[in-house]
């Protein structure tokens, strides 16, 4: 399966366990016995999931920095959870190059989002990569 793929499942939990105050495990496990996915995407997915929702707060209080006159409680909830998802990787995953977070934020927010989505996330992982680098 493409990482793109994985990401969108990821997202979806992300987006399951905030919206829909599910227990991440368990969003976990019913995603992974629908899905068929190999150990290689399962992992990627568990790490994308865990990693974003462990480092909830740091991730909160960087969206609310570089998002001017934006509370992270008041976006809509795709872009919060695509956002979160992003900049986890990001600011935490050293294999992951920022610009290839950015892009496939990108391309998820035009399949969830709104027709601003794109351009909303775009404007703020945008700042951070100016401050983080490539």
């Amino acid at each position: 399966m493409k990482r793109r793929q994985v990401r969108e499942i990821a997202f979806q939990i992300i987006y399951q366990v905030d919206v829909g105050k599910n227990d991440f495990e368990v969003a976990l496990a019913l995603c992974f016995g629908e899905l068929n996915l190999d150990e290689g995407d399962k992992a990627f997915c568990r790490r994308l999931v865990t990693g974003t929702l462990s480092n909830l707060k740091d991730i909160d209080k960087t969206i609310e920095k570089y998002a001017v006159d934006w509370k992270v409680d008041r976006m809509l909830s795709v872009d919060r959870n695509l956002l979160r998802l992003a900049i986890f990787e990001m600011l935490y995953c050293e294999d992951i190059p920022n610009k290839a977070a950015l892009n496939e934020a990108i391309e998820l927010a035009k399949i969830f989002g709104s027709e601003e989505s794109p351009k909303f996330i775009n404007g703020i992982l945008d700042k951070i990569i100016r401050i983080y680098g490539e």
